[in-house]
């Protein structure tokens, strides 16, 4: 007779049977436990992304593109989905919108090195089509827990596909950047895509404002003072 049917022919006789403690979990077990299925990593998270295949888009790109920058950035940059050149080099922000970006982290005194830049999705789509909602959803996963991972100071959602996936709002870009977001106590800041800027040159102007918004709304956060 096995130990489980002895159990219940000895319950059914009104026979109380005494279980040991080691078989029953203490808290500190359960808490152990949980703190070990909820742990996450860049490895664990990395190799997540790279070998995706939650969508079709696992099938048409070169590789997926996970970030790039430091893991540890106070700034996180979050833009739209890879380009051809991104796909094949497996890096965020490349080509002639990518030498445009590096300019404006420049003009605020950063790095490429010193922040980190992702997209909202990870695979190029194709023919460089917009994000399907369900592509959306089936990445928004992975920029949570790069979120959660890197614990920014301040995001910068870089065009209108990532700013209002990230704020998940339906709203066009020129008004999300006129609205202060924040999302789990970190500001969110809207500007437009260096690709956008590249067709529309007058835009830049604007675009530098926005960039000394983020950093008043930085240096804010920093308890440092603003230059005028």
């Amino acid at each position: 007779m096995d130990n489980e049917l002895r159990l219940e022919y000895l319950s059914n006789m009104g026979i109380e049977v005494w279980l040991p403690r080691t078989s029953i979990p203490s808290t500190y077990e359960l808490e152990s436990t949980n703190e070990s299925i909820n742990f996450d990593s860049w490895e664990k998270l990395n190799t997540e992304i790279t070998h995706c295949q939650q969508c079709e888009l696992c099938q048409t790109r070169t590789q997926s593109v996970v970030g790039s920058g430091s893991h540890q950035a106070e700034w996180m940059w979050i833009t739209e989905a890879p380009n051809s050149i991104e796909d094949q080099n497996g890096l965020p922000m490349l080509g002639v919108a990518g030498e445009l970006f590096t300019e404006m982290l420049r003009a605020i005194n950063l790095t490429r090195d010193e922040v980190f830049i992702t997209h909202i999705i990870k695979c190029i789509t194709p023919n460089n089509r917009a994000p399907h909602t369900s592509e959306l959803l089936n990445c928004h996963d992975y920029i949570e827990r790069q979120i959660g991972l890197i614990k920014p100071k301040i995001i910068i959602a870089v065009g209108h596909v990532a700013a209002q996936a990230l704020l998940n709002q339906n709203a066009p870009l020129s008004e999300l950047k006129s609205i202060s977001h924040v999302i789990n106590d970190t500001p969110i800041v809207v500007i437009n895509h260096p690709a956008y800027l590249l067709r529309f040159l007058n835009e830049k102007k604007a675009a530098w404002l926005d960039l000394l918004n983020a950093l008043k709304i930085y240096k804010e956060l920093k308890g440092e003072e603003c230059e005028d």
